[in-house]
């Protein structure tokens, strides 16, 4: 579901998305660079370098591991990861590419050979989750030498131990690299602890998760139960089922798309928090202490339902949802894009979840309606605070439009092909989201968020579009 930020937010203090290597290639391209000369300079100083080392290599290899002296398996071995080596490092941050073209193909071929049609759990969800760690920790490393704050290579034990511990291998979350290891060597409660004025001098004892762990399991169950009893008495699909359409009023289809889409959330609420609770469990998550003192064990929670329920935002509802997927996309894209930042993101988030028509309508369809959002909130918004009923009003208004507005653009994220999204929106929105644009366009026009209306109806889209690239 979708991921986005405020095109206002500051990106972080790192380097634009550009292929800048691997580390160690950064390093030497530092110290080989020729004045006057760009990267293309750096990329045959890394060729003719990789390929000297090669040659040394290859007389070494002929030398101490031919084929009387060594088995064909060790052979085979040797030349495979010397070959891998130099690949990584010519070629840096294409490690991003590599893990997503690999999570690509294996969605393709769960989906179009396998279980079309059928949200199957299958490797594809563990694979997601080691592409934003491989990913994650890619990007990490280059930051690090960027910043000249590299901290040290990680071990293949420790990389093998991120990347396929039992606590997040089937459902994740995605964390960082350092809390990983942090919690690992035992400094992960401490470290959070030291700037906390307990009353205590010295080493303060770990709190106990037990509290957290229990809360989490009940959500879970509460979940577990809703969506077993609710999701099957509302079945997505029915929304565009023939005999539906045809006796059901404009106002009956939304108001049981609203209810459907609701059903849906459960199974993921109970997920997400069933693996937070295992890593709490294990004594992974600890992220402080509130104002009241109370211990705190959110720091990989994926999801605060509270604030999805209640949103009265666009922007506010997807903040909420899926949190450390979100954090990784900002790592990943957002802060890295030069332009166009929240389209590239919500089209990543597509190509991340996997090859179903229906996840490419929601995500490219999630650009428009968070323009359009930000655009409204930012010219009406400030004429309801002036006082507490004005404002209760402003917040009903917007909660409705909100759930409404996630209905419309995530159905077809549960619908997954096209037939049935291309009648879902012909048959339930076509009406209103006419007159909704029309409506919009027509009231901003006159406060600078948008231009007059073009022939197609839709210039709010191209000036809120201009305005992003800006």
């Amino acid at each position: 579901m979708p991921v986005s930020w405020e095109e206002g937010d500051p990106p972080s203090e790192i380097s634009p998305w550009q292929p800048k290597g691997a580390t160690t290639r950064r390093l030497k391209s530092r110290r080989l660079q020729t004045p006057g000369l760009g990267d293309a300079h750096n990329w045959k100083v890394n060729f003719v370098a990789c390929q000297l080392f090669a040659f040394g290599v290859a007389i070494w290899f002929r030398t101490y591991l031919n084929a009387g002296h060594a088995h064909a398996t060790v052979r085979h071995a040797f030349a495979t990861i010397i070959g891998i080596y130099l690949a990584v490092f010519c070629f840096g941050w294409y490690s991003f590419i590599t893990a997503l073209s690999y999570l690509t193909l294996c969605q393709v071929n769960r989906v179009y050979i396998f279980n079309y049609g059928i949200l199957a759990t299958d490797f594809s969800g563990p694979l997601m989750i080691v592409t934003q760690k491989i990913t994650t920790l890619a990007f990490q490393l280059h930051d690090e030498l960027i910043s000249c704050f590299f901290r040290k290579r990680p071990t293949l034990l420790e990389y093998l131990s991120y990347h396929l511990n039992f606590m997040s291998i089937l459902a994740g979350p995605c964390s960082s690299f350092q809390d990983y290891i942090s919690f690992i060597e035992g400094r992960h409660i401490q470290s959070k602890l030291k700037d906390v004025n307990l009353k205590e001098k010295g080493y303060v004892q770990d709190p106990s998760p037990n509290k957290a762990v229990l809360h989490k399991m009940c959500i879970c169950l509460v979940s577990l139960v809703v969506f077993l009893t609710i999701s099957k008495a509302f079945p997505v699909a029915y929304i565009v089922d023939d005999t539906f359409i045809k006796e059901s009023s404009f106002l009956t289809r939304l108001g049981y798309l609203y209810i459907a889409t609701m059903a849906s959330k459960p199974k993921y609420y109970f997920a997400w928090t069933l693996a937070d609770a295992v890593n709490n469990a294990a004594g992974y998550g600890f992220s402080g202490v509130d104002e009241k003192g109370n211990f705190r064990w959110d720091l990989i929670n994926n999801l605060n339902i509270w604030n999805i329920e209640t949103a009265t935002s666009f922007k506010m509802y997807i903040d909420n949802w899926n949190i450390q997927t979100a954090a990784w996309l900002k790592r990943v894209c957002y802060d890295r894009a030069p332009k166009y930042r929240t389209a590239l993101t919500f089209l990543l988030s597509a190509l991340w979840h996997g090859v179903y028509p229906g996840y490419y309508f929601t995500f490219i369809t999630a650009i428009p309606v968070m323009l359009a959002s930000r655009a409204v909130r930012n010219n009406f918004r400030q004429y309801f605070m002036t006082s507490k009923m004005h404002k209760f009003g402003y917040d009903i208004l917007t909660w409705i439009v909100t759930q409404l507005a996630i209905s419309y653009t995530c159905a077809p994220f549960f619908l997954l092909a096209v037939e049935p999204t291309i009648k879902l929106y012909k048959y339930v929105f076509k009406f209103m989201l006419c007159k909704t644009m029309k409506r919009t366009t027509k009231r901003c026009s006159g406060r600078g968020a948008v231009g007059k209306m073009d022939e197609s109806g839709c210039s709010i889209h191209n000036r809120l579009w201009r305005r992003e690239s800006g």
